[in-house]
């Protein structure tokens, strides 16, 4: 498996950030640079840091109101900075995951020992323990999925500080080695060379093919042309998860430093799993937060390629802050394929008669190929 990080867009500049405005400490160096720089940790959140070494500076500093939320310390430490103010939420054993972290996931880290088949995976553990915890109706892992979800969407919101983002919907039903899932892949890459940060929902199909279009926008496109024929050899996740993921690693152990995008999967669907080439996977365990998470971000835009009852169900999740423009001005979307959404699943002659006379009609498209996708979307103010 590859562990060299993809080239990482500037999405923001987090210790200036965090350290002089939010207030919160998301690592060992942000949280030197406080002492260093203020001498005190009071009203600071302090996020998933290791905090074994820093003994002496939890015993000194002042934590009057501070937060730590999953900083491993020492007991004394922790007990003193309790007595003095502040809050202490401690880290949780035996947990897959980390509750309170402070960034999205990776490829890897999901992945890690993947070596060892996916069922060994973080990932595959994280959805085990969500079905486990979803049956017993604890309401202490509820609380911890809570907990995980809001962190993942606060880390999301500072990864993609002065974005323009535009979503890429589909089903995951869509195969490796098909034409779809090349044009996918080709409106992914011309999405991102065009400056736009590509978001989908993660997964399989129409998502992973979007996701590695922008994995290959640095390279010349002869690049692409390759990783598709490498792809096409393990043309879906079933039946081996495994052998799926090892195929995408392997394009990426051939290419490495790809360019960077956004998958937003969720472990509701854990039976599909997260695709390899998000750079950066918001992976949630509740499907509503998820959803409306994803279309909220996408502020330049929605291209929706043919798909199911959950494109579908996207395509009205969108259109309703647009009818009610409650998000400010309505996101353009753009429906590639019209026989698909006109007669097969006809989401289209609905979504023109609600957008009747409002101003979200002047912000919707229906296009028979997916190379119109872009210029549609140009059209349309994206």
């Amino acid at each position: 498996m590859d562990s060299t990080t993809p080239a990482q867009p500037d999405f923001r500049s987090r210790q200036s950030h965090h350290a002089a405005h939010d207030r919160e400490i998301e690592s060992l160096a942000e949280f030197d640079h406080v002492v260093s720089a203020h001498g005190t940790l009071a009203h600071y959140r302090v996020q998933a840091v290791d905090l074994t070494d820093r003994t002496d500076v939890l015993m000194s500093a002042d934590p009057t109101g501070a937060v730590f939320l999953g900083c491993p310390m020492a007991p004394g430490a922790a007990a003193r900075v309790a007595a003095a103010g502040a809050l202490v939420f401690p880290p949780i054993p035996g947990l897959p995951f980390d509750p309170y972290r402070a960034r999205v996931y990776s490829p890897d880290e999901l992945y890690a020992s993947l070596d060892e088949g996916y069922a060994s995976t973080p990932d595959a553990s994280s959805y085990d323990w969500f079905q486990q915890t979803r049956a017993d109706g604890d309401v202490f892992a509820s609380m911890l999925r809570a907990v995980h979800d809001d962190a993942v969407s606060d880390a999301l919101d500072e990864l993609l500080i002065g974005t323009r983002v535009v979503g890429v919907m589909g089903g995951h039903a869509m195969a490796r080695g098909t034409a779809a899932y090349a044009g996918a892949a080709r409106l992914g890459r011309e999405l991102a060379r065009a400056g736009f940060t590509v978001a989908t929902g993660g997964g399989p199909g129409a998502m992973e093919a979007a996701n590695l279009g922008a994995y290959a926008a640095p390279f010349d496109d002869a690049m692409l042309d390759e990783a598709l024929l490498l792809l096409a050899e393990v043309t879906s996740f079933t039946p081996s998860i495994t052998d799926w993921a090892r195929s995408a690693f392997e394009v990426r152990e051939r290419w490495p430093r790809g360019g960077a995008s956004v998958g937003i999967p969720t472990w509701f669907y854990g039976h599909e799993p997260p695709n390899a080439f998000a750079a950066h996977i918001a992976k949630y365990f509740a499907n509503a937060t998820r959803e409306d998470g994803l279309l909220a971000r996408c502020d330049a835009g929605v291209v929706f390629l043919p798909g199911a009852a959950g494109t579908v169900q996207e395509i009205f999740d969108n259109a309703t802050p647009n009818y009610y423009e409650s998000r400010g001005e309505p996101t353009p979307m753009v429906l590639v394929d019209k026989e698909h959404w006109t007669e097969r699943l006809p989401a289209w002659p609905l979504l023109d008669s609600l957008a009747g006379g409002r101003t979200m009609q002047s912000r919707i498209a229906l296009v028979d190929r997916i190379e119109e996708a872009p210029a549609a979307l140009k059209r349309l103010g994206g």
